[in-house]
């Protein structure tokens, strides 16, 4: 672009059309993504708006395209919204993880406090962020909240959503279903609901785990499960007990957690006080196995030399833990990826089918097993 181009403000469509040599309509073509143009033609235009420095008008475009170039990401949980906060600014008290005793604070302190959504983000910025597009994070941890973010979808604001539940009864994935509206959900969900979601092979995991311990020589092995009416930590207890079933461990002591290093602690200190003689624990995701080392420190027990531990996930959690942490990797960053490529494909084709992609879990062998 010469001095002149620059003094007169910002490139525009016809400085494109006239550095690639074609019509400003060929080129509003290529800019808003309209098909059926020749390949040899969007690379001259593609590269006559890296010459001109043209930066499309999201405003303009989208008058043209009626998307917004951005995705809602929801975390979403099932509270109820108090009555006493429906004057506020919004969002209300959770009341899912602490009895209805936190408000949207603690739902969202929680989120971030995860590892696993970090991960997902990371996956999702980066599938969107080569196309030009940007997710917009939304939480829906009550009533108020999700009529929000569904009438957020309904007036345009978000191009579709990418939905991530924290809780079984989560009655979003069904609201954004009955509206007709664009949706990915990150795991299945508890309840059918026609809508495309990825997913762990999440029992498939846990046997690996399972054998990892009996192959160790472990033979007094508890496990702490994730929240029962989460179908992600149903599997992975479910995988796990009948993978100790089919080689000769009928009975296998079981302490509930909530997927925080604070229940993994509290599950520990149950386990050890009922079965001293423990030799192997499996914990359903690395922050609870965190939680087993501290506890299982405190109590004079070396890792992996008394009690050997295993955890799920390979999160940050896992090298974290010392000693670092073996467990059972589920590639979350690629997992959002393709909810995000999904999404993308549903809105280029509305009236295509409803599906659900399952990703192969993988032991990562460290230092507690």
């Amino acid at each position: 672009m010469t001095d002149d181009q620059r003094s007169a403000g910002a490139p525009t469509l016809e400085d494109v059309a006239r550095a690639a040599g074609v019509s400003r309509a060929t080129v509003s073509r290529v800019v808003n993504g309209v098909r059926n143009v020749d390949p040899v033609i969007q690379e001259a235009v593609r590269q006559a708006v890296s010459v001109t420095g043209y930066t499309p008008n999201r405003a303009a475009r989208s008058l043209v395209t009626r998307r917004a170039d951005a995705i809602a990401l929801v975390v979403s949980g099932a509270g109820v919204e108090p009555e006493a906060a429906r004057g506020d600014s919004g969002t209300g008290a959770s009341g899912e993880e602490d009895g209805g005793s936190g408000g949207s604070g603690s739902f969202t302190a929680q989120v971030f406090a995860d590892p696993f959504f970090g991960r997902v983000v990371t996956g999702v910025v980066d599938y969107l962020r080569p196309r030009g597009m940007h997710p917009v994070l939304m939480f829906a941890e009550s009533s108020r909240a999700r009529e929000g973010v569904v009438a957020y979808l309904r007036q345009g604001s978000a191009d579709g959503a990418l939905v991530v539940s924290t809780h079984a009864e989560d009655p979003l994935p069904a609201l954004i279903a009955d509206a007709g509206l664009a949706a990915v959900l990150f795991a299945r969900p508890a309840r059918p609901v026609p809508v495309s979601y990825v997913d762990l092979a999440h029992q498939d995991g846990a046997r690996l785990a399972a054998e990892h311990l009996l192959g160790r020589g472990c033979r007094r092995i508890a496990t702490i499960s994730g929240p029962l009416d989460v179908p992600a930590g149903e599997a992975r207890l479910t995988g796990f007990r009948d993978t100790m079933a089919r080689h000769g461990h009928p009975y296998i002591p079981i302490a509930e957690g909530q997927f925080t290093q604070e229940s993994g602690e509290s599950a520990m200190e149950r386990l050890l006080a009922e079965h001293p003689d423990l030799d192997g624990v499996f914990a359903a995701n690395d922050l609870m196995a965190l939680g087993a080392c501290h506890v299982l420190r405190e109590h004079g027990r070396s890792i992996p030399g008394d009690v050997a531990v295993v955890g799920f996930d390979d999160s940050s959690a896992a090298l974290a833990c010392r000693p670092p942490l073996t467990t059972v990797r589920q590639p979350v960053e690629g997992m959002a990826a393709e909810m995000t490529r999904l999404l993308l494909d549903r809105l280029a084709r509305p009236d295509g089918p409803v599906t659900s992609v399952i990703f192969e879990p993988e032991l990562v062998v460290r230092g507690s097993a």
